[in-house]
Order: structure tokens, then sequence, then C-alpha cells
């Protein structure tokens, strides 16, 4: 067997577990299933049966699609210098979307989103793994902090990284818990807030350390 295929097939196996799962329950979801709810876990839309077919591919599916494109079409090349840490990003990402798949399929079928804290969860321990990898993204157009000034300097992009990789793990573990011990009807605003927190500072941290940069250099 190729050896670049069989190291794609445990991803290709957490892409397909939506669809075996789906394809197990078909038969007895109902025809009218909700495909939305908002941030208190209250149903707020619904579709046809059909439509989770929609839900299983767009989050694994086409995560990983774009995942395998990502090195093909980086103009720099650049992606293809983080050899495996690529691959554990990208398996990291499908897993963490077929969870979600899973998890809303399962939510469609009874009717009821159980436990919107899971997402939270979810998402936080995302934050942590993706954090993880900061530091060994290599310049790029498609991951990581893109902005002018990153993209501008190596040492920018660099730097910037390291600073948003320890926002990210800090984050993410915070969400975890706030998740956890704080009431579900005020937990959505803390989650937004940190979001909010670790996107936004590393943005204006790469500003800051840019100009720094280029002053020191006049």
């Amino acid at each position: 067997m190729n050896e670049t295929l069989k190291k794609e097939l445990p991803i290709v196996g957490f892409v397909l577990l939506p669809f075996i799962y789906l394809t197990y329950l078909w038969n007895s979801l109902h025809e009218k299933v909700p495909i939305h709810w908002n941030y208190k876990g209250e149903i707020d839309d619904w579709g046809t049966k059909y439509s989770l077919i929609g839900v299983a591919f767009l989050l694994p599916v086409l995560t990983y699609v774009l995942m395998l494109l990502i090195p093909k079409i980086d103009p720099k090349k650049r992606i293809e210098l983080m050899g495996g840490k690529y691959y554990q990003i990208k398996f990291v990402l499908v897993v963490f979307m077929s969870i979600l798949s899973l998890f809303f399929i399962h939510s469609s079928k009874s009717q009821t989103l159980s436990s919107p804290i899971l997402v939270f969860v979810l998402i936080g321990l995302l934050f942590m793994a993706l954090g993880n990898y900061f530091k060994v993204i290599k310049q790029n157009y498609f991951l990581g902090i893109k902005t002018p000034w990153t993209l501008e300097s190596e040492e920018v992009w660099k730097l910037t990284h390291i600073l948003a990789g320890k926002l990210w793990i800090i984050g993410g573990l915070l969400i975890v818990i706030f998740s956890l011990v704080i009431p579900e009807n005020i937990n959505f605003y803390f989650f937004i807030t940190i979001t909010a927190i670790i996107s936004i500072v590393p943005i204006v941290y790469s500003y800051l350390i840019f100009k720094k940069i280029k002053n020191s250099n006049q």
C-alpha cells in the first residue's frame, strides 16, 4: 500500500464516521429534524433529515479536502516545510469536525441539544490543540495569524505565533473550565470574550512588534 495513502486512512476513517452513524440512524429519524440551535441550546431552525447529509459533508469532508489542497496551492510552498506537524494539525481539525458532526446528528435524532456545554468544551480543547502548533506553523497565506505585518516579516510572524500559541492554550483551558463551572446562561458571554481576546491581541501585537522592529532598523 502507498505510504501516503496508508497515513491518510485513519483520517479518512474519521471523515466517514458521521456518514456511518447517519446511515445507522436513518430509518429512525423523523422526516423533520432540528438543524440549528441558538447559544442557549434552543432549536431555532428545522429541515428535512436529508439536511443532515450536508452536516456530515460540510464539517469533516470539506475540512479534509481543504487541508489536502492547501499544500498544493500554497504559492511559497512553506506548508510542505512543516512535514509531520501539518499532518497532525490536519488530523486534529478533521477529528474535531467529525465529533462535532456526530454530536449534531445525535442531537437532531433526539431533537434536543442535550448538552450545549459540550460544544464549548470541544472548541476549548481545539483552541488548546491548535495553540500548541502555532510555534511550528511556517509563514504562509492559509494557516495562522495572517496580518499584513506577519506576512511582511518572518520575524514578526514567528514572534506573533509564539505569543498567540500561549494565548490560545490558556484561552482554550479557560473556556473548558468556565464551561464546566459557570451557569449555561452566562457561559456564552465568557466564551465570546475569551475568543475575542485570543483573536484580537495577536493582531494588535503583530502591528506593534512590526513597528518596533522597523524603527530599530532605521
